[in-house]
């Protein structure tokens, strides 16, 4: 109902949240209750575009990838990894390991055409090793992220974490978090750059004022910031254009609307 309600005020594209929307059902037995949530969603609402929020690697198994065959579920997952190294996982109470989660990344790009797939990690959790971070770094390089966020760890009083030994110090942390972000930004380079020359419907979000030029940001169906340029009395508010990506610029891509 609330979808419904949605569409008729004229929104383009509704996004399911949650803090564990992966296990939605979980609470009364139904392992697949997300799954059915969104196939009714998508069969019983006009919402045109529908994405999905952040989803714990453990809730999902490969039948789930099977409903991303409805185009109106856009192709972007958002994966926390939080780590690349198994004993590291163990210590956070981890659900899942570097082999489990490779594994689900593989399935899901192999029945998602398309598909982007950003993640979290975090560097500097206790008793993370030389050698531990560097597994980290290697398996986001594998798995080749199209975004990646990226958080030092920081103490919290009256957390597990708070107790252990083996804290790793401030200027470590921060080392490997440059270093995590320099691979992040190579990464998100590498799958925009394979955009370049394909169009792509971007739902038109916002517009600056450039001295005359506005300057639209938009959204992919894959979840890439695009930006483009039209004369102030052009709105693409609300819009959803056929676009030809031309540009890789930070942050994102530069586009061009086809003619409609």
């Amino acid at each position: 109902e609330e979808l419904a309600e949605l569409h008729k005020l004229g929104y383009r594209e509704v996004v399911l949240s949650g803090v564990h929307l992966g296990s939605y059902g979980h609470d009364l037995g139904d392992r697949g209750g997300l799954q059915r949530l969104v196939e009714r969603a998508l069969a019983e609402t006009a919402v045109e575009r529908l994405r999905l929020s952040s989803l714990e690697p453990w809730d999902l198994d490969a039948e789930f990838f099977e409903i991303f065959k409805n185009p109106r579920l856009l192709p972007h997952l958002h994966l926390p990894l939080q780590s690349g190294c198994n004993e590291t996982l163990k210590r956070m109470a981890r659900n899942t390991s570097r082999e489990e989660f490779s594994l689900l990344v593989r399935d899901a790009r192999r029945a998602i055409p398309g598909l982007a797939i950003s993640s979290d990690i975090i560097v500097g959790f206790p008793g993370e090793t030389e050698e531990e971070f560097e597994q980290s770094i290697t398996l986001v390089e594998e798995l080749a992220f199209s975004r990646l966020h990226i958080f030092r760890y920081s103490r919290r009083e009256g957390t597990p974490a708070e107790k252990m030994s083996a804290q790793v110090s401030g200027s470590v942390a921060q080392e490997r978090s440059r270093r995590m972000h320099a691979l992040a930004a190579d990464l998100e380079h590498q799958f925009n750059s394979k955009l370049v020359g394909q169009t792509y419907d971007v739902l038109w979000e916002t517009a600056e004022d450039h001295g005359g030029i506005f300057r639209w940001s938009g959204l992919t169906p894959n979840y890439v910031r695009v930006t483009t340029e039209t004369a102030p009395d052009e709105d693409l508010l609300n819009v959803v254009t056929p676009t030809e990506i031309v540009e890789v610029v930070p942050g994102g891509v530069v586009g061009r609307i086809q003619t409609r």
